[in-house]
């Protein structure tokens, strides 16, 4: 029996797309790409001089609903684990960033806030969905990536700071 080999053809390219996807998105166990950003605040901040220090990266926009329900939780989570080396960055992707101002301007948030409009960081980050956290330990590695938020995420973020404070 000979099989039609034009059936598989789409199915391959869509498995092969899958993989290449996957095979390319930033992995735990690799060093974070190192950058370079001014923060709203105007500070520079380079995460290579963060070692020591175990950082959680969140990716957002201010379109994304689940971004918008995570904020306050970063803020809980910077509030409670800042005073052990943790520390949170946020990381707007937006490339017009007048509505993320708008945003944050109604919340009460302590921790660095960064405009990637030109998505370089995300890029290196391969960022693929909104909200992406990424939390890296206190070597420069990356150790944790959470895509999306649900609430009780909050509960996984905190068990991977404890862990990573314990080491």
């Amino acid at each position: 029996m000979r099989l039609n080999m034009n059936i598989w053809k789409p199915l391959s390219i869509a498995c092969v797309m899958l993989f290449t996807t996957a095979a390319n998105a930033l992995t735990a166990g690799e060093n974070a790409p190192d950058f370079t950003l001014k923060s709203m605040a105007g500070d520079n901040y380079k995460l290579a001089e963060q070692r020591g220090n175990i950082i959680l990266i969140n990716f957002w926009a201010s379109w994304c609903g689940p971004c918008r329900k995570e904020m306050p939780v970063l803020q809980k989570l910077q509030d409670k684990y800042q005073d052990l080396g943790v520390q949170v960055w946020g990381i707007n992707v937006e490339q017009e960033n007048q509505a993320g101002k708008d945003f944050l301007a109604e919340l009460d948030l302590s921790f660095p806030i960064f405009f990637d409009d030109e998505n370089t960081l995300s890029k290196s980050y391969k960022v693929e969905a909104m909200p992406t956290t990424v939390i890296i330990d206190r070597n420069g590695t990356v150790r944790h990536i959470f895509l999306g938020y649900q609430s009780g995420y909050e509960k996984k973020y905190a068990k991977a700071i404890k862990t990573l404070i314990r080491e």
